[in-house]
């Protein structure tokens, strides 16, 4: 009876030491809300129109804050050492003039897919309810479903006192792609063995060059700017480990 009891305490200990086990060859999955906040500033409009190129002084835009939901999928390789991917439903981003083209108001908007991967280093032992982490990787990072408002898309904002709408026209733009490095930091608790919630926080370093391209009366004009956008992304998730 004394060998039974004994056995039996040993299973519990061992069940209850490896339920929240984060290890070596585990697949862990989790899916939640992403908010972006971008830390944006952009380079003055350079416009280029009768073969010659000026400045838009005091000319800039802003990148409005957005929600997703999105996946990631990470696999430990060691016990500290995981893999993560990211893939999230596009966020739709609003621009919107600010300076001299403040007054524009909501310049368009764009949907933007950016998968990424990153390395992370899960701190403590692989049974700890609760794991810190760190992590760095890169993002691809491509515009989609691109809008304008009508100040833009018919060439309004290139409006002067000497040439008048002159300038105006149907207008399009296009926004580079790029590759983007990402440091994020999060915590997660394991709940049991298989399920967990967490939280964590990056930050992206991204930029973009919009072109504009407006076929006046007068020629082909083509404006452009750098814009940076540089997120601070959030992520609250729930997460199922097998």
């Amino acid at each position: 009876m004394k060998r039974s009891s004994s056995a039996l305490l040993f299973s519990l200990f061992a069940i209850s030491g490896g339920a929240h086990a984060q290890s070596a060859n585990q697949w862990m999955l989790n899916a939640g809300w992403i908010h972006l906040a971008p830390q944006d500033s952009s380079q003055p409009l350079t416009v280029n129109a009768l073969g010659a190129s000026s400045t838009v002084p005091g000319s800039g835009a802003a990148v409005s804050d957005a929600d997703t939901f999105a996946i990631t999928a990470t696999y430990f390789v060691t016990d500290h050492i995981a893999v993560e991917t990211l893939l999230g439903v596009p966020p739709k981003l609003q621009l919107s003039g600010t300076g001299s083209l403040a007054a524009l108001g909501n310049l368009g908007s764009a949907r933007v897919w950016s998968p990424a991967i990153l390395a992370q280093y899960h701190f403590g032992e692989p049974t700890a309810r609760l794991r810190p982490y760190v992590g760095a990787g890169v993002t691809y990072v491509w515009f989609k479903n691109i809008e304008l408002n009508s100040p833009i898309a018919t060439g309004q904002f290139l409006a002067s006192p000497t040439l008048g709408a002159k300038l105006e026209g149907p207008t399009s733009v296009s926004l580079s792609s790029s590759l983007a490095p990402i440091v994020n930091a999060g915590l997660t608790y394991n709940v049991n063995s298989h399920w967990s919630v967490g939280v964590s926080v990056s930050y992206a370093w991204l930029s973009t060059r919009a072109t504009l391209t407006t076929r006046s009366s007068l020629g082909t004009v083509t404006s452009s700017t750098k814009l940076k956008i540089d997120p601070i992304v959030s992520f609250v998730s729930v997460g199922y480990r097998f």
